[in-house]
């Protein structure tokens, strides 16, 4: 019998290092996490990661875990500061 391609959506975070290149990490998937020396070959690297990742829960009978748009609370926020505060005489 030939299986069906089922397609999955995860949010992978990608986190610029200071000493250089990237690291990518999926939530959903507790210990996906991969890393490049660019973006693009961090992109590369946390696909086969999360193909890997599937593979092995697959081999073992162990559910793929479902996106939860719940679990993550993303926000931006805007903080402008002062250098230094002065009073205003009139």
């Amino acid at each position: 019998m030939k299986k069906i391609p089922i397609e999955y959506t995860f949010e992978v975070i990608f986190t610029e290092q200071e000493e250089g290149g990237f690291t990518a990490e999926v939530p959903d998937l507790p210990g996906c996490i991969s890393e490049g020396d660019t973006f693009e070959e961090a992109e590369v690297n946390i696909e086969e990661a999360i193909d890997l990742y599937l593979e092995t829960l697959e081999a073992r009978g162990l559910p793929i875990p479902v996106r939860n748009q719940n679990k993550t609370l993303r926000m931006s926020v805007i903080v402008t500061r002062a250098d230094s505060f002065q009073a205003v005489h009139a």
